[in-house]
């Protein structure tokens, strides 16, 4: 808020385009419009506008003594649905020897234009007026420039230091900036990253793409921002828990675990015997498909939903559930022919990890090696209008030669062999990690 020196030297200024003074307590229309005028800021120079009740248009106090009714009155403006959207204000009561002063201080709107009963009201230098159309153009285009995606908005309450640095520098930089730019680039950190989208110099805080991706502790700031994997034994959520993980911190450092996991425990490859001098490999799972399913669903899900990835195995099927339905473009009709991306910075920071491909030819790619594989295709199902599911059946090939069986009852009898697999499997990803 305005200090007392400020409004001072505001009082003995000439009205600008950022400051409006009246005598009136009771002029709400005039109260309101200067309101609306200020949180458009046509001017677009981000600053803060005041309303000052209680002082004539030469900056002399007009002797007026604030009481908790105008104080109410002046506050109600923001709540009262008469401007939209809702104006961000902070009123408060400053006193001086010859009176009160009701100040209401109004922050530029970051999704303009901003109406008062219908109207836009803006401010031209000490004068303000409903705007032109070519004024409102202005507006409405800032609005669309101002829009962001959840992942590039501000992780308001984070600093750098909630952000593994030398995990940036070492592993994403190098990948995603040319060796020589990196090299001649003098800027600070933050700002590098800033211009990756990972910054926000505004707030003086990471975004909250980066803390999914880089974050000391992600999931205390997104708390949905893991993947739940669980083993039924059966072919529904009845039967028993055969294993379960949870795949949670940053995804720079899970995705490698993931990706082994995938190849190791749940793609499962076997010899099939063609002729006396030939063999083919079948999978449970084929590990490309797998993959690209789950990265797909890390890459679209919603992170502003509390709810984890569902990365369930059965029996007889893998299903993997995401928060979020189709975004944006995507429809039931056109899936998966139009992409669109709930999480642009996400998905460009997974693709120069090298994790997705961004060419929207991935699910014809898993289509087909399921059906290569005996799998059959995926099942998408969009009915959960916020969730996003796909289901991959178990290879009819890896059944018909009898892994299937073996697998299950070794599964049943030995729960403890999963176990160790997942132990060889993190191992392996944590030296690797490591080096």
């Amino acid at each position: 808020m305005i200090t007392k020196q400020e409004i001072l030297q505001l009082l003995n200024d000439t009205e600008c385009h950022n400051v409006e003074r009246t005598i009136s307590k009771n002029d709400m229309d005039k109260f309101c419009q200067a309101i609306c005028a200020f949180s458009n800021d046509l001017s677009g120079n981000g600053k803060k506008g005041y309303l000052m009740i209680g002082a004539y248009d030469n900056g002399k106090l007009s002797g007026l003594k604030v009481d908790d009714g105008l104080l109410l009155k002046i506050a109600n403006i923001r709540t009262d649905g008469n401007i939209l959207p809702q104006p961000l204000i902070t009123v408060e009561k400053f006193t001086f020897e010859t009176g009160d002063l009701l100040v209401a201080e109004v922050h530029p709107s970051e999704f303009p234009p901003v109406r008062y009963r219908g109207r836009i009201w803006v401010r031209v230098g000490p004068r303000k007026s409903i705007a032109s159309e070519a004024e409102e153009k202005i507006l409405t285009e800032r609005r669309l420039s101002n829009v962001r995606t959840f992942d590039a908005k501000p992780c308001l309450g984070t600093s750098l230091q909630d952000l593994d640095v030398s995990l940036i520098k070492k592993e994403f930089l190098p990948k995603a900036v040319a060796e020589d730019i990196l090299t001649d680039d003098k800027r600070s950190i933050e700002e590098q990253l800033t211009s990756l989208g990972f910054f926000d110099l505004r707030y003086n805080c990471p975004t909250i793409s980066a803390i999914i991706l880089f974050g000391n502790n992600p999931e205390k700031y997104v708390h949905g921002s893991y993947i739940q994997y669980v083993r039924f034994k059966g072919k529904d959520r009845g039967g028993d828990i055969i294993h379960e993980f949870k795949f949670d911190g940053n995804l720079c450092k899970s995705l490698p675990k993931i990706d082994t996991f995938i190849e190791t425990s749940v793609s499962i490859k076997r010899p099939i015997p063609v002729s006396v001098l030939r063999e083919e490999t079948v999978s449970q799972y084929p590990y490309w498909a797998t993959r690209e399913l789950l990265m797909n669903a890390i890459m679209h899900r919603d992170y502003d939903s509390n709810a984890p990835i569902q990365f369930y195995e059965y029996d007889d099927r893998i299903e993997i559930q995401n928060p979020g339905g189709l975004y944006g473009k995507v429809s039931p009709t056109n899936f998966p022919n139009v992409s669109d991306y709930r999480n642009p910075f996400i998905a460009e920071a997974m693709k120069v990890l090298g994790y997705v491909n961004r060419f929207s030819r991935g699910i014809y790619r898993v289509q087909k090696e399921l059906q290569e594989n005996g799998n059959g295709k995926a099942i998408f199902d969009f009915s959960f209008r916020t969730a996003f599911k796909v289901v991959e059946n178990v290879s009819k090939k890896y059944f018909e030669e009898g892994f299937g069986t073996d697998s299950q009852k070794t599964s049943r009898k030995h729960p403890e062999n999963i176990q160790k697999t997942f132990r060889k499997t993190f191992r392996k990803t944590e030296r690797f990690n490591n080096k």
